[in-house]
């Protein structure tokens, strides 16, 4: 039952990524609140269509951590879910990107339009540089920002290190960073055709104020993310992972 709901998901996923970005395409020429509200609305009709075929429920947990104003994401990151899940929830945030995503066909052009802030690994100094001007820009716009500080997907219980652009953006907005930790991968994993019932949890946990030195920000952000996923995870009936020697560090 699991496969055939897989099936039926990624059909819906594929015909309605497709169908909505030809019907779309006119947005692109529209403001790009107009492109934010639409890519919104079509994120949460994805995890409408994975709640509906294959079970995928969700939970937010710690609203009331949020303060005033623009603030920074910065979440684990174990699922695809969890970048449909920032612009369906959250008002308008502008996500940090790798430039690579750029090139991809509908999806690099609409986030493009919508005010993405791309990231070039590979430009060094000149790429944080970019981001925190594109940070700048979203800030003073009202706006939120998300990020997944640890660069790519992890999956439940693995470890990669944190990526210094995280230090670099928070240094150079000025604002609260929110961690985020979640248990996505636990239901719909990293490269794991088959999709699995149960509720999503997302936590944002209290904020990081500004003005902490980078070692700091750094080891209060992975110890807050880290914790509370192991606990997320645990929570969900995810085996407890061994405890990483970088951990809080």
């Amino acid at each position: 039952m699991k496969l055939i709901r897989s099936v039926a998901f990624y059909i819906a996923f594929y015909v309605w990524g497709i169908l909505a970005g030809v019907v779309f395409l006119p947005t692109l020429l529209m403001r790009p609140v107009t492109v934010r509200l639409t890519g919104a609305w079509w994120s949460g009709t994805i995890i409408w269509l994975a709640k509906v075929i294959c079970g995928i429920r969700w939970e937010v947990r710690g609203l009331a951590n949020l303060p005033a104003g623009p603030v920074i994401f910065a979440s684990k990151h174990q699922s695809a879910w969890d970048t449909l899940f920032f612009p369906a929830f959250f008002d308008q945030p502008s996500a940090v990107a790798k430039a690579e995503l750029r090139a991809i066909p509908f999806y690099g052009w609409y986030s493009h339009r919508a005010g993405a802030i791309w990231i070039d690994r590979k430009a060094g100094g000149a790429a944080i540089r970019a981001m925190i001007r594109g940070a700048r820009r979203t800030i003073g716009e009202g706006r939120p920002i998300f990020i997944f500080p640890q660069g790519t997907r992890t999956r439940p219980g693995e470890t990669r290190p944190y990526q210094p652009g995280v230090a670099a953006l928070y240094a150079g907005a000025g604002v609260p960073v929110v961690p985020v930790a979640l248990n996505s991968g636990l239901f719909w994993g990293r490269r794991t055709f088959i999709k699995q019932p149960g509720t999503i949890v997302v936590e944002c946990l209290p904020p990081i104020p500004p003005g902490l030195d980078r070692a700091a920000f750094m080891a209060a952000l992975e110890r807050a993310v880290e914790t509370a996923t192991v606990r997320l995870e645990a929570e969900a009936g995810a085996p407890a992972p061994a405890v990483s020697a970088t951990a809080g560090t």
